[in-house]
């Protein structure tokens, strides 16, 4: 959700906001000074992204699956993105290009998930084990 807030409005949601997170206070009121025109504020549900885990469990194998394939480890990223998300092609001026329909920094910890057990079970059918996570 979207809120366009505009005049006397600015001022009076961003002090509660201030009291609610008084450690960036100085920051919001920087930005409360810069508001000639309004402020838009966006609403949405707080989602756990990827751990930190995950994201280093994933970069350790998925390079060296790439190398095992003969492949950079972001060919191989960009690979796997497409395996997990599908992907579209579309055209550029070097010609058409693959692309993903997700990033991976776009994800919760349940789909990073995905993203991990596609890169094992790809690895495994080309011949490459990756231990399971722990």
């Amino acid at each position: 959700m979207r809120l366009d807030i505009k005049g006397a409005g600015v001022g009076e949601i961003l002090g509660p906001i201030c009291a609610l997170v008084p450690n960036r206070s100085t920051e919001i009121m920087e930005l409360f000074l810069k508001c000639k025109k309004g402020l838009v504020i966006e609403l949405k549900p707080v989602q756990k992204s990827r751990s930190r885990n995950q994201e280093s469990y994933y970069r350790k194998w998925c390079n060296s699956f790439a190398d095992h394939c003969g492949m950079t480890p972001d060919e191989m990223h960009e690979e796997m993105l497409c395996i997990t998300f599908g992907s579209e092609e579309v055209q550029t001026r070097f010609g058409p290009k693959r692309r993903a329909l997700k990033r991976s920094g776009e994800t919760s910890v349940i789909t990073y998930a995905r993203l991990i057990d596609n890169l094992i079970n790809t690895a495994a059918e080309m011949g490459f084990k990756i231990p399971t996570p722990r």
